[in-house]
């Protein structure tokens, strides 16, 4: 049965649908009518989640803390309700056997590049800036045009392609320049050398980020505390309860249907909905109620899948980063993850190192249906190869898959975007999109925080376009701080 009174129902419990709940909570004469629906059965938070295994937390993907949204910085201390850890950001990039310090620092580049391999870099820089690809249509035109093709090949191409398991000619400029705008190889030079201050002498731009927040037991300890607030004061948050159907009547969606993992269903009376689901799965759930062409856009876009292989080995200290970037196509993990040097908390017991092995896959290939002792296996023979195993045993092994985490910045996905949101603002009125999912875009984890603030906002009678938050889209680590000030808030999270 449904819910006898019409709720303000809230699809999703990650940063942004946690941080719409809070507000109208905060807000809202009667907090009760708030219901936050989510699809997992124990874990709030989405990707940003943090999960526990034998006593220790590990974060999916990373999650860093800095915003150069000053409400966002002072929220996530009202939320938590404690200060975050200040962490002093170290990672490195894997290429070619070496590591390269990220950012980069010109000693440590030339002397692994050498004389005659940094030459060859400048002179295809030169030569891209000379005769740029134009228009700039894809992802590898946008680099290739700031860096130059040996620099692409080198940094960015291996990578981006295993991330997105695509052809870098697929991805669109469009992402690229949300992604990394600022960013070049004179920035990245500058940033090498020692800052000077600008022409005005009141301001240094730090392009790399160094330091970042970062809650004690991991990112979900944030989002359970926001749940833990939402509770307090009265909204909901049921767990376990994915979206399967949408009720529209004339212009409003009226009802939501959930099932549950034993096909159980259950309906909800909707006065409004803010959904941060993925956006195809929101228009799929209301496959008979939607024209052709706006089904056609949800079924065209994209999803990227992945699965963190987590090690905890039984020796301290294997390397000092918090994260590497792998760029070497002959191995298939993406990023790794050192949990101890994110907060020493993730890790309970002295002795211990907790690694995380990314790997970016789609649902169904190999790397997904792979059993998740093949994949432990796999995750500590290329452990060995990076160098970092150092003959360690191993505690335990667990494996965490993230199904569709990540929207794909495809050269289509703008066209599809528009069709599907032109739709929803003329014949679903009280439906309000948020966070990177549910908008399709590449927003992080302030950005969604924000449009979730604008969308509940809106329903305290306010008037905000989300669409509007990150269109001025800026190196997600830029910063412009006084010359002889203290630091500012910073870029974007990850």
């Amino acid at each position: 049965m449904a819910n006898p009174e019409p709720s303000i129902i809230i699809i999703g419990a990650g940063p942004a649908g946690l941080t719409a709940a809070y507000e109208l909570t905060k807000r809202l004469q009667d907090p009760t009518s708030v219901l936050v629906l989510e699809a997992d059965p124990q874990y709030v938070g989405g990707i940003a989640r943090t999960v526990s295994h034998e006593g220790f937390r590990f974060d999916l993907g990373g999650h860093r803390f800095f915003s150069k949204n000053v409400e966002v910085e002072a929220l996530w201390e009202e939320m938590l309700g404690e200060p975050l850890l200040v962490r002093q950001r170290l990672s490195r990039i894997y290429f070619g056997g070496r590591f390269y310090d990220y950012p980069l620092k010109l000693t440590n580049v030339l002397g692994n590049l050498g004389a005659r391999r940094s030459a060859r870099v400048l002179a295809s820089y030169v030569s891209a800036r000379l005769n740029p690809t134009q228009p700039e249509a894809t992802f590898e035109d946008w680099v290739s045009n700031r860096f130059g093709r040996r620099l692409f090949s080198m940094f960015f191409k291996s990578y981006t392609e295993k991330v997105w398991g695509v052809s870098c000619t697929e991805l669109s400029a469009d992402w690229a320049a949300q992604r990394i705008k600022g960013l070049s190889l004179r920035s990245a030079v500058r940033d090498m050398l020692p800052q000077l201050p600008s022409a005005d002498a009141k301001e240094v731009i730090k392009t790399l980020i160094q330091e970042f927040r970062y809650p004690r037991l991991g990112p979900g300890m944030m989002w359970e505390a926001t749940r833990d607030r939402v509770l307090a004061a009265g909204g909901r948050v049921e767990m376990g309860q994915r979206v399967v159907g949408l009720t529209r009547t004339g212009d409003q969606i009226t009802g939501v249907t959930t099932r549950d993992s034993e096909g159980r269903e259950r309906s909800f009376s909707a006065s409004q909905v803010i959904s941060t689901a993925p956006m195809s799965h929101l228009i799929k759930a209301m496959a008979n109620r939607v024209p052709a062409e706006v089904l056609a856009a949800a079924n065209a876009l994209r999803y990227r899948s992945f699965l963190t292989v987590v090690l905890a080995l039984d020796a301290p200290d294997l390397f000092p980063d918090q994260w590497i970037y792998v760029h070497d196509s002959r191995l298939r993990v993406s990023r790794l993850q050192n949990f101890g040097n994110w907060s020493p908390e993730l890790v309970p017991e002295p002795g211990y190192s907790c690694l995380g092995l990314e790997y970016f896959c789609d649902i169904g290939d190999d790397l997904w249906t792979m059993e998740d002792q093949a994949l432990i296996e796999l995750g500590t023979s290329e452990l060995e190869t990076l160098g970092f195993s150092r003959g360690a045993g191993i505690k335990f092994g667990r494996v965490v898959r993230v199904p569709r985490a990540y929207p794909v910045y495809d050269e289509s996905y703008q066209r599809h975007v528009a069709t599907i949101r032109s739709w929803i603002e003329e014949q679903a009125t009280n439906l309000q999109l948020a966070g990177r999912a549910g908008m399709h875009r590449y927003n992080n984890q302030d950005h969604s925080m924000m449009t979730a603030l604008l969308a509940a906002r809106n329903l305290l009678g306010e008037r905000h376009d989300p669409w509007l938050v990150n269109t001025d889209a800026e190196y997600h680590e830029e910063e412009r701080v006084e010359a002889s000030g203290p630091r500012a808030a910073a870029g974007k999270p990850d």
